[in-house]
């Protein structure tokens, strides 16, 4: 296995118990209010195999509630997060699901406030890293280790190119980059990973392109 950094081995800055089982459940839950852009007033959390059977007992529940916050993985209110949560009115029901996931470490977050919802399945794959790998019913593979544009977009032509074109005005080098459709001519989604954060004029700009119907980002 290649490590690129030490950090790669010794894992995160984080509050424990478990990189995998703590600070990869927070960043799942991070990624979730990040795409959702704003703190949900619910989040229903379905906990597959390991995480289901441990989550208790390995700090699982209060990590993906203190993601769900906007709590770093070094935050010191982390073992706080449910409490904490309940005050802000964030109500979380945890579901140890029965069902088979191709990972131990899964969790699905379906979260949502009076008007809007969002339905995401991240695994923590180790040392703190996570990857996201269904968001609303589109299937895609997201590190969360970098920063992203996930762009919803009319599945026509033109659509990419006018993405592409605006990052490359601003020097904004693409480091991965997927694009996955329901149905030809239907929505497709669009995950681009970046080298740096994007602006968030940048995004006004990217939003005004040709067939974008909406964009969220993660920074880093």
């Amino acid at each position: 296995m290649k490590y690129n950094s030490v950090f790669d081995i010794i894992g995160p800055v984080m509050i424990g118990p478990s990189s995998s089982h703590t600070a990869g459940a927070a960043r799942i839950g991070k990624a979730a209010r990040n795409l959702f852009g704003k703190e949900p007033q619910w989040a229903r959390i379905h906990l597959y195999e390991s995480f289901a059977k441990t989550y208790k007992g390995h700090g699982t529940d209060f990590a993906l509630a203190g993601g769900l916050l906007g709590f770093e993985t070094d935050d010191t209110r982390m073992s706080q997060a449910l409490e904490l949560a309940e005050k802000k009115g964030l109500e979380i029901e945890f579901i140890e699901d029965s069902a088979k996931a191709d990972h131990p470490n899964t969790a699905r977050l379906i979260i949502g406030d009076g008007s809007d919802q969002l339905e995401l399945v991240g695994i923590s794959i180790g040392g703190g890293k996570v990857e996201i790998t269904e968001l609303n019913g589109f299937e895609l593979r997201l590190s969360g280790n970098h920063p992203a544009i996930l762009i919803m977009h009319n599945d026509r032509f033109g659509a990419i190119a006018s993405v592409t074109e605006i990052l490359a005005k601003y020097e904004i080098n693409i480091g991965h980059m997927e694009v996955n459709r329901k149905d030809v001519g239907k929505e497709a989604l669009m995950v681009i990973e970046v080298d740096q954060n994007v602006k968030d004029s940048i995004l006004k700009e990217l939003e005004n392109a040709s067939h974008i119907i909406q964009i969220a980002k993660i920074a880093n």
